[in-house]
């Protein structure tokens, strides 16, 4: 038997459906845990491998900031329309499968980037390359949600996601330390490489499903999960929150290198360290969230986040330094309480709910981020930071409004 099928859904679908999920602990939880780490670290270092090199790619094309910033939007575009039906498909086919299709999919595509010879070349390639991205994120949330005890849901949910963001953290830092000794092609070259190294840790590590058994593609699913309230709100949450995030990490880099500040390129880059604390926030909200109720971590979170872009508004270097950590912090904590929400409420096709979920945070990268430049464009950063505010005000109130199962503690 080879690796792939030893790996898939459908090997594993005569496996005791009596054992028991993961739980905190447990071998089986620790290697799921590297396993979607792994999956999280490539995935983002993929999707936003040239954001930092946005103002070199500017001027080395000739473009301005908002089409410069299509090279982000375009990927977490496709993102965003392909994770519904790669969603269902894993219904189908299954989830692991789908995942690592994905995974070595998008790694290839990766390759290709440094050697586009036109803005418009990168521009496909980026493109192609969210859509074969999409099977990971449309899928691991779903994963979790089957393999996982639900008391250890939050917590497994946050190291996933503190894997997004220490990959959102290399993607960015990687290339942006690079850039300025061997130039973008090189710097992003360096990104596919270690993203390849990932993703083949990712295919070492992955247990299969135990408790994944095919099922019909019901896209009636996705007309009930979008007629739940709860989740309607997790959605807007997700557009919203990750709308804010990418204005933020795309437009920044721009300021820092103009006046007042002037900074090197390849100490703009080294911005994204700030994802560490990201990653240490959303492991730490998925416990609490547990153990406290969702609703009230999220709206902390909020909180956090509104509270670090203050920060970032007047024109001092270690004020926007701190901000941006407190920032970050707050915006992974809360995208992990969002997201493990999703997977704990939904009852049924768990996977479509997720990709909703997903869809909706790829949609605000795509749509809200390139919005952000144009706020960016026309009043600098002072606009830039009220576009964000009220994006997470609105976050806020839809959090607000969360009722019933996603209030409660798991662990009782």
């Amino acid at each position: 038997m080879s690796v792939f099928e030893s790996a898939s859904d459908a090997s594993a679908s005569d496996a005791a459906p009596a054992a028991e999920r993961h739980r905190l602990g447990s071998p089986g939880l620790r290697r799921v845990n590297l396993a979607l780490f792994a999956a999280g670290l490539s995935t983002f270092m993929s999707l936003y491998c040239v954001q930092a090199l946005l103002p070199e790619m500017s001027r080395d094309f000739g473009v301005s900031p908002t089409r410069a910033s299509l090279l982000v939007s375009l990927a977490t575009g496709a993102v965003a329309v392909a994770v519904i039906p790669v969603s269902s498909l894993s219904e189908r086919f299954g989830r692991t499968r789908v995942m690592l299709v994905s995974s070595a999919v998008a790694t290839a595509v990766g390759l290709l980037l440094p050697l586009c010879p036109t803005f418009g070349a990168l521009a496909a390639v980026r493109t192609v390359q969210g859509v074969a991205l999409a099977g990971v994120p449309a899928v691991a949330m779903a994963y979790l949600a089957d393999e996982v005890d639900p008391g250890s849901l939050g917590g497994a949910m946050g190291r996933y996601i503190a894997g997004t963001s220490l990959g959102g953290l290399l993607g960015r830092v990687l290339p942006g330390t690079l850039t300025d000794a061997v130039g973008w092609r090189w710097a992003v070259a360096s990104s596919a490489l270690a993203v390849l190294a990932s993703t083949v840790l990712f295919w070492a590590l992955l247990p299969p499903s135990r408790f994944f058994r095919p099922s019909r593609i019901e896209h009636r699913a996705l007309l009930r999960h979008l007629a739940d309230p709860n989740l309607r709100r997790l959605y807007l949450i997700a557009l919203v929150l990750m709308a804010g995030m990418v204005t933020v990490y795309n437009f920044l880099p721009y300021r820092l290198l103009a006046a007042p500040f002037h900074l090197p390129q390849a100490v703009v880059g080294m911005i994204a360290v700030m994802y560490l604390g990201g990653s240490v926030g959303s492991a730490r909200a998925g416990g609490l969230a547990d153990r406290a109720g969702r609703r009230p971590v999220l709206l902390g979170a909020l909180a956090l986040t509104a509270a670090g872009l203050a920060l970032t508004l007047p024109p001092s270097v270690p004020l926007i330094g701190l901000g941006l950590l407190v920032f970050t912090v707050g915006f992974f904590a809360a995208h992990s309480v969002a997201s493990g929400g999703v997977g704990a409420h939904a009852a049924t096709a768990k996977s479509q709910a997720s990709a909703l979920y997903l869809s909706a945070y790829y949609l605000g990268s795509s749509v809200g981020g390139t919005a952000g430049g144009l706020a960016y464009e026309h009043a600098g950063w002072t606009g830039t930071g009220l576009y964000v505010l009220a994006l997470l005000a609105v976050a806020t109130a839809a959090a607000l409004d969360l009722s019933g199962r996603l209030l409660v503690k798991l662990r009782r």
